[in-house]
């Protein structure tokens, strides 16, 4: 059994949402794990194993818009404690005994884990942008080689790198392997309906997009609006994982940003969905591309009473490819991870 270091980036929910699942798969093989995260990552990962607070890397946002540009500067003016931070975490790596070191899109236990020459795993979604061929939207090629940029500045010194992704694409290198999205168990194991009204998420307040369902003849769930209580055909709820949850398992359809996670768990659960990205957030942009391209929902970037009710129309052509997709569990990530862990114990 190994004892392990894993970096999490702490930035969002969703890299210490499916940490959290590897971690504890890897605690039940018997590995000891001590995390290494900032913000979201140290309170949602700390009730299941020790997390060593670090250094984060951020990213840089102007008017609710990722600046590229600003998040490469920001962090390169920081390199100072970065570099503490790495040279923290190498002593930690002698002190603990560490074997092994696995990071969610974390720089510092990737440069950590190098300098003391041992294996690391890379788990995320982003490398699919650098370690395979896909397809990018045509009209955003700068901020896609700025988001590829960024991906190889992350964590450029893995020994594998396992990509998490919805769609199949070419490997462009030997060390990189696609794996299916990694789930929370609740997703696993939902049984899903199509009985209830359609689920709308955003981020941030919206006020352009409650006009546009307001027009619109059907019924809605909505969270991220800052408010309560029914108005018209809008239900509005206060964030709260337990009853979104529920409402997403039984929506008819999302109607949501497309962030990683709650793309993959609606798709997990068959939900057709519009995607209405971030805007100028690529990793998000990139997302709604690829749900459109599969025929599993729509990406606007912004949304019309027309294009709502498109997208409501075209729900049962949108199920029948859903129907194509499987579902799936964590077990294919796992596997391949046990094996790469004791590949490399063995050396």
């Amino acid at each position: 059994m190994a004892n392990i270091l894993y970096g999490v980036n702490g930035e969002g929910a969703g890299h210490s949402t499916r940490s959290r699942e590897v971690i504890l798969h890897l605690q039940s093989e018997g590995h000891q794990v001590v995390a290494a995260s900032f913000d979201r990552g140290v309170r949602n990962l700390s009730d299941i194993c020790e997390v060593l607070e670090i250094h984060g890397f951020r990213f840089t946002y102007v008017n609710n818009q990722v600046r590229y540009n600003r998040t490469l500067a920001r962090n390169l003016f920081q390199a100072r404690k970065a570099t503490r931070g790495i040279t923290e975490l190498a002593r930690v790596i002698d002190s603990r005994g560490i074997e092994l070191v696995i990071t969610d899109f974390e720089p510092l236990t990737c440069r950590a884990g190098r300098r003391r020459k041992l294996p690391v795993i890379s788990i995320d979604n982003q490398h699919i942008l650098t370690h395979f061929t896909v397809a990018t939207p045509p009209h955003y090629r700068t901020d896609a080689t700025a988001a590829k940029l960024v991906t190889r500045l992350m964590t450029p010194y893995a020994n594998h790198y396992l990509v998490t992704s919805f769609f199949d694409a070419p490997g462009r290198r030997r060390n990189s392997e696609l794996v299916p999205p990694i789930l929370r168990r609740q997703f696993q194991d939902a049984v899903p309906s199509a009985e209830g009204p359609i689920l709308v998420y955003v981020t941030s307040p919206a006020p352009a997009l409650i006009k546009v369902l307001a027009s619109v003849r059907a019924e809605f769930i909505a969270y991220g609006f800052g408010r309560e209580g029914r108005e018209g055909n809008i239900l509005y709820k206060k964030p709260g994982f337990e009853t979104f949850f529920e409402d997403l398992v039984h929506a008819q359809a999302i109607i949501a940003n497309a962030g990683f996670s709650l793309v993959t768990e609606a798709l997990q659960l068959g939900k057709p969905y519009l995607a209405v990205p971030v805007r100028n957030q690529f990793e998000q942009i990139f997302n709604a591309f690829w749900l459109d391209r599969m025929g599993y929902g729509k990406f606007w970037e912004e949304l019309t009473k027309e294009r709502v009710e498109s997208f409501l129309f075209n729900i049962p052509q949108f199920r029948e490819k859903l129907a194509d997709c499987s579902r799936k569990s964590n077990q294919e990530l796992f596997t391949k991870l046990d094996s790469l862990i004791a590949s490399y114990l063995k050396h």
